[in-house]
């Protein structure tokens, strides 16, 4: 997979979030975008996910430009995985259906077929038991994993997280942070927004540090941790890495 950005700028009010970013990002399985809170990197990923229309700019996924139309992005967006950091279930719903919901009403798959897709992806995932409960009934964890079997059931182009572990405990973030390692074992194509650096070093191929809003840094996830160029990333790792 490829990404390339040019001239892409957004603001929200008279606040600039993403200031005139231009990148070409060499081909990937998986990327990781890192960097300070308010950098930008949730806001550049919303693009990426066809969720933010920016100011101006374009953006190239794959091989084809985003056209950012309503029709283009409905198109896009139903093509693609997401994964929040707040599970966006439908309360009312069991987490079976709300697996079931988005492939028989967007997708058009028949129900039985939904049923035997997410059966398979429950029992896979370890939430069998779990599939006539209800999202309040779940805990943060089994949440997220419902989320992301949603997020893989409609076998989506590339799967998106945004700080998918960030309100969850300690135990529960290693059953989420195991699920997307596995995804990616298997080759799927993955974008992550994370605050956690130990696995955005070890799940991704390649990272973008973001700050300011702009990238000031780019390259291959080993090297960029292990040998960072740029200051603000020197000291953004030197933080958070400290304890």
């Amino acid at each position: 997979m490829q990404l390339e950005f040019c001239g892409i700028c957004k603001q929200f009010g008279a606040r600039p979030v993403l200031r005139d970013i231009s990148l070409k990002v060499p081909e990937f399985q998986s990327l990781a975008i890192v960097g300070p809170s308010g950098g930008g990197k949730t806001t550049l990923l919303r693009t990426i996910a066809g969720l933010e229309k920016p100011d101006s700019g374009r953006l190239r996924i794959g091989q084809d430009w985003l056209a950012f139309t309503e029709q283009a992005l409905l198109a896009h967006r139903r093509s693609i995985g997401t994964v929040f950091q707040g599970y966006n279930l439908f309360p009312h719903l069991t987490a079976l259906e709300n697996v079931m919901l988005p492939l028989v009403k967007v997708h058009g798959v028949a129900r039985g077929q939904a049923r035997d897709t997410a059966d398979a992806l429950f029992k896979r995932f370890q939430l069998l038991a779990h599939a006539h409960q209800r999202p309040a009934e779940l805990s943060g964890g089994q949440q997220q994993r419902v989320a992301i079997v949603r997020a893989i059931a409609i076998e989506p182009r590339f799967l998106i997280f945004d700080e998918p572990t960030s309100a969850l405990d300690p135990e529960m973030t290693a059953e989420v942070l195991d699920c997307i390692a596995e995804l990616r074992a298997e080759g799927r194509p993955l974008i992550i927004v994370t605050h956690n650096m130990g696995f955005a070093r070890e799940v991704s191929d390649r990272c973008l540090f973001i700050a300011e809003g702009q990238i000031l840094e780019e390259g291959r996830s080993a090297e960029l941790f292990s040998a960072p160029q740029h200051p603000l990333m020197v000291n953004f790792l030197a933080k958070v890495l400290r304890y």
